[in-house]
């Protein structure tokens, strides 16, 4: 098992995430993925031990797969043999899940793809037959897939909740431009991404995207397509009318909610919450892509 990385240390640090620490390069970035987990919108004090290399690992697949469709910011995943390509020393612990891209202004809304209704959504379906106020049909059950992938987008919000907002509210926040390449792009990435995994025996139910501003154009930026902002289900297990066995952070949402009183200070995840929780990266990793990832 890698090396538990809770918070890095790094010359030139410029933000610290719930997940990430990013480190200022000159005209490059490198975003550090740690072992941290939040959900529910807190960061929990317990590491989930290779988190962080899955998430890197994950992305970089996704980003060179997507590359020739929407322009993003990846460049490389920093293992030993390309140390070089960053102007310190990194430790061991460090490869794998520090990722080198190109620095983007960026836009800070999130952009969210539903392909199913699930969540917070089906919260919202059942009380008022909408989700983030776009009309549904009527008589859709828990999980049932939409008839077309729709955008919510949603503030980004440093700590605490995301708020979601309308596309009206998107224009007014990043301008016309940006908002229309933004919704484009992130439905475009939901179908392809959606097909792609469905192959594989994974369904994206919904997913968040970043874009940033680079070179005039808005390109993807963050991270993309990992349990961490998606909704992952074992295609073989789904069935419509209720909640999906899942190959995300489901179980630590879960046990929160269970657990845990909002407002009060978040408690130390049991290890068998961990341990289901690693289980399931390496999974949904393994299907993806088709490789093993040694941690």
């Amino acid at each position: 098992m890698a090396d538990v990385l809770f918070e890095s240390n790094l010359p030139g640090l410029t933000h610290r995430g719930k997940v990430r620490d990013t480190y200022d390069l000159g005209d490059r970035l490198l975003i550090v993925a740690t072992d941290r987990i939040s959900a529910l919108d807190v960061v929990l004090p317990t590491p989930v031990p290779g988190k962080g290399k899955v998430l890197t690992m994950l992305s970089a697949w996704w980003f060179e797969r997507v590359s020739g469709v929407i322009p993003n910011h990846f460049i490389a995943v920093i293992t030993r043999e390309n140390r070089h390509l960053v102007p310190f020393e990194l430790g061991e612990a460090y490869y794998g899940r520090s990722m080198l891209v190109r620095k983007a202004q960026r836009l800070d809304a999130e952009c969210i793809a539903r392909g199913y209704l699930s969540g917070s959504a089906w919260k919202e379906y059942r009380e008022r037959g909408t989700v983030c106020g776009i009309p549904l049909p009527e008589g859709l059950r828990e999980s049932d897939r939409l008839p077309e992938a729709i955008f919510t987008p949603s503030t980004k919000a440093a700590s605490g909740h995301d708020e979601n907002i309308t596309y009206e509210q998107l224009v007014e926040l990043v301008g016309d431009e940006a908002a229309n390449a933004m919704r484009v792009r992130t439905l475009a990435l939901y179908t392809y991404a959606h097909t792609v995994a469905l192959e594989r025996g994974i369904i994206i139910a919904d997913t968040k995207f970043e874009f940033g501003w680079w070179n005039d154009e808005v390109i993807l930026i963050d991270e993309v397509l990992t349990p961490d902002s998606s909704r992952f289900w074992l295609a073989s297990e789904y069935r419509p009318g209720g909640p999906q066995p899942s190959l995300d952070k489901q179980p630590v949402r879960d046990w929160l909610a269970a657990n845990w009183r909002e407002g009060d200070p978040p408690p130390e995840l049991p290890q068998s919450v961990v341990d289901a929780t690693v289980e399931r990266y390496l999974t949904a990793y393994r299907m993806l892509t088709g490789e093993e990832l040694s941690l």
